[in-house]
């Protein structure tokens, strides 16, 4: 990589790491888990830093980056047969208003299915269109529209299961 290009990825994986970090939890649960599916995206984005910055949208690139490698980890027979969950990180609870919900809502988004998960994340989270989500996962907009569905069930019935109610 020239030393142009080198300076300008430094400069965008400076700046959006936070952001990069907290979509990969979101994804998978897990600080350490988020740690190492950020540091296998970041590693891909600058092995492919030149087409990466000709894209129309870079943090779509990144994004859409970030889901695959989660889905890709999902899909590994070692990952099914290992739980990496740590216990949940309070990182920034002091600045909540409602901690507890926060919690609970975490621990329940983690019981909803990944591909659910993610479709929920980029949707809500990310606040992506139903076609931006859909070119982020590589599926059509109708499997979005469908996994969202059955991803706000999920998360529904683990939110009833914890008893907790939120107002939409």
């Amino acid at each position: 990589m020239r030393g142009e290009d080198e300076r300008r990825y430094v400069e965008y994986v400076s700046a959006r790491l936070p952001w990069i970090r907290k979509v990969a939890f979101l994804l998978c649960q897990d600080w350490h888990r988020a740690d190492d599916i950020t540091q296998v995206a970041i590693t891909k984005l600058y092995t492919h830093w030149r087409r990466a910055a000709a894209a129309d949208n870079l943090d779509g690139y990144v994004r859409t980056v970030v889901v695959r490698v989660f889905l890709s980890e999902r899909r590994t027979g070692w990952a099914s047969r290992v739980d990496l969950r740590a216990e949940p990180l309070d990182e920034a609870a002091a600045a909540e208003a409602d901690p507890a919900l926060r919690l609970a809502m975490r621990e329940a988004l983690a019981e909803v299915p990944p591909r659910q998960r993610a479709a929920l994340v980029l949707r809500y989270y990310c606040d992506l269109s139903v076609e931006e989500t859909a070119e982020a996962l590589g599926c059509s907009a109708g499997t979005v529209k469908s996994q969202t569905a059955r991803g706000q069930e999920s998360l529904r019935k683990a939110l009833d299961a914890r008893h907790i109610t939120v107002e939409a």
